[in-house]
C-alpha cells in the first residue's frame, strides 16, 4: 500500500508503450520513467506533412496519459503550413516555430514540463521507422534524434 505522505507523481505511460494514435495516420511510442534519463522521451511517426491533420491525434493521445498539453515546438520548414495555435479537444494548444531541426518536436505539459520526441519522416519505410522509434524510447538513450535517423537508414522526402 502506498504511503499517504508520498507525493503522487503525474500519470506516466507504461514502459515501451506502443500506441496507434489514429489507425493509418500516426504512430506514437513513449517510454517515460520518473528519472527521464534519456535525451528523448519518445518518437512520433506522422503520416504526412500536414500539421493540422497530424498533430491533433498526437495531442489527444499525450493528453490522455500526461495531462493537458499547452505548447508544441516544431520546425516550420518540416511542415506544409504551421499555424500559431490549434484547438484540440476544446483546448487551445500554442505552436512555436523553431528553425533548428525537423528531427524533433518539443511538447510542453503545464507551465514548464517538456517532452522531446523524435519525429520520423512520413515517407520512412516501416522497418526503419520501427527501429528508429525503438532506439529513441530507450531510457538510457544518449543518441541525438538526427543521429538515430542516420543510423537507422531513415530518409527524408526531397
Amino acid at each position: 500500500m502506498a504511503d499517504p505522505d508520498t507525493p503522487r507523481l503525474p500519470k506516466l505511460l507504461p514502459d515501451a508503450m506502443h500506441h496507434a494514435v489514429k489507425p493509418g495516420t500516426a504512430l506514437l511510442r513513449l517510454e517515460t520513467t520518473p528519472e527521464r534519463g534519456g535525451i528523448l522521451d519518445g518518437a512520433w511517426w506522422p503520416r504526412s506533412h500536414d500539421i493540422a491533420t497530424e498533430l491533433p491525434g498526437l495531442i489527444t493521445a499525450l493528453t490522455e496519459h500526461l495531462g493537458p498539453i499547452t505548447r508544441v515546438g516544431l520546425d516550420a520548414g518540416a511542415w506544409e503550413e504551421l499555424p500559431t495555435r490549434l484547438t484540440v479537444d476544446d483546448r487551445v494548444v500554442h505552436l512555436d516555430s523553431f528553425p533548428v531541426s525537423d528531427d524533433t518536436v518539443l511538447i510542453t505539459r503545464g507551465d514548464n514540463d517538456h517532452f522531446s520526441l523524435l519525429v520520423v519522416p512520413p515517407d520512412t519505410p516501416p522497418d526503419a521507422a520501427r527501429t528508429a522509434m525503438a532506439r529513441a524510447v530507450q531510457a538510457d538513450n544518449t543518441t541525438e534524434a538526427q543521429q538515430i535517423l542516420i543510423d537507422t537508414g531513415t530518409t527524408r522526402e526531397s
